[in-house]
């Protein structure tokens, strides 16, 4: 057999390099690039997952009390606190994913395939469900104050009922290109993010990030503009301060989710417009917004847990009803209920207490 000489002159390679792609660890949807894979040093990954439980574990802790006070006095709940009540139980669904998250910052997705679209659902049913239960307690409030709408009868209570189950059902719709998810191994590591092989599944990943930028985060955010901006005009045109009280927590909350999940959404967008081809794609480029993506999601995850304490230091009535239950159980004196209770009664009336 004649040896065959290889003169590596003859090779292109610039074609062999066109034909492969990295996949992206940190900002999964479409084909990238051959760029270098963007490196979290072990320090970091370690921060990462100290603050995911912690999150967790205040989260968990918060949420439960939350829902406590309100289903112990459901005989005074009111449309908002239904929907903060269903806010809760989807920052506690999202908080039990945390520590999958914890675990994969420092040793790589050793949970499985399925749980690795499990986990990723949930966060991405606590983002859906989140926004789209804020705009519906601004329309709740704008119905509340500029139309004078009572919270109380039994007919918003069944439609208030309806529209949760109807925001449960449209957050898992959406969340739902997520399954695309699945375990990746790579340099030793088993990775769980988006795995679209097909030209044809990027360009529908794309399409429906694009579907998340706009239902999931721009029409909510309009409607919630319109409606508190309305709303504020109304109170600043009355002289109800009882009623500006009672819109300090739902304000409180709103601004919560928008310093929290704002940043991610604007880096997912911008990461977005790279991938669909609408800004120049360069390795620099993607690696600072895989760091950015990186970044801002760990901020985002603060968010499941920051609700009950704006709750404990904002809400007259959630520490009312609290003290009520601590005293009902005997863990507080009831004397002491009784002091709170009296020193609240100036500044509580039927108006504020329809707001936790």
């Amino acid at each position: 057999m004649t040896a065959r000489t290889i003169n590596l002159d003859d090779i292109n390679f610039d074609d062999l390099l066109e034909n492969i792609s990295l996949p992206d660890y940190y900002s999964p949807g479409s084909n990238v690039s051959p760029c270098q894979q963007l490196v979290i040093s072990y320090s970091v990954s370690v921060v990462l997952a100290v603050v995911y439980s912690l999150v967790c574990f205040l989260a968990v802790m918060g949420n439960l009390v939350v829902m406590t006070v309100i289903l112990y006095n459901r005989n005074t709940t009111s449309t908002t606190d239904v929907y903060l009540l269903n806010l809760a139980m989807a920052d506690l669904l999202f908080a039990l994913s945390l520590p999958f998250w914890a675990v994969d910052a420092t040793s790589g997705w050793v949970f499985g395939d399925a749980m690795c679209k499990v986990v990723s659902i949930l966060q991405e049913v606590n983002f859906y469900s989140g926004i789209l239960l804020l705009a519906c307690i601004s329309v709740d409030r704008y119905l509340a104050i500029v139309h004078s709408a009572q919270s109380h009868n039994q007919k918003r209570s069944f439609l208030t009922k309806l529209v949760c189950g109807v925001v449960w059902v449209m957050a898992v719709l959406l969340s739902l290109p997520v399954l695309y998810k699945g375990e990746f191994i790579y340099s030793n590591r088993i990775l769980c993010y988006e795995i679209l092989d097909a030209e044809s599944a990027a360009t529908w990943r794309i399409s429906t990030r694009f579907l998340r930028h706009i239902i999931g985060f721009l029409i909510p955010l309009g409607v919630m503009v319109f409606c508190y901006s309305v709303t504020i005009h109304r109170l600043c045109q009355t002289k109800g301060f009882q009623k500006q009280k009672a819109m300090k927590v739902v304000i409180a909350v709103v601004l919560a989710f928008l310093v929290c999940w704002l940043p991610h959404n604007v880096t997912v967008f911008t990461d977005t417009l790279l991938r669909s081809k609408l800004i120049a794609d360069s390795c620099a480029r993607r690696h600072h917004i895989d760091r950015a993506l990186s970044a801002t999601q760990c901020w985002a995850f603060l968010h499941s847990c920051i609700n009950p304490i704006l709750y404990a230091f904002i809400g007259v009535k959630f520490r009312r009803n609290l003290l009520k239950l601590l005293a009902d159980k005997g863990l507080v004196k009831e004397r002491e209920e009784s002091q709170f209770r009296r020193s609240v009664q100036s500044s509580v009336n039927g108006t504020t207490s329809t707001t936790i």
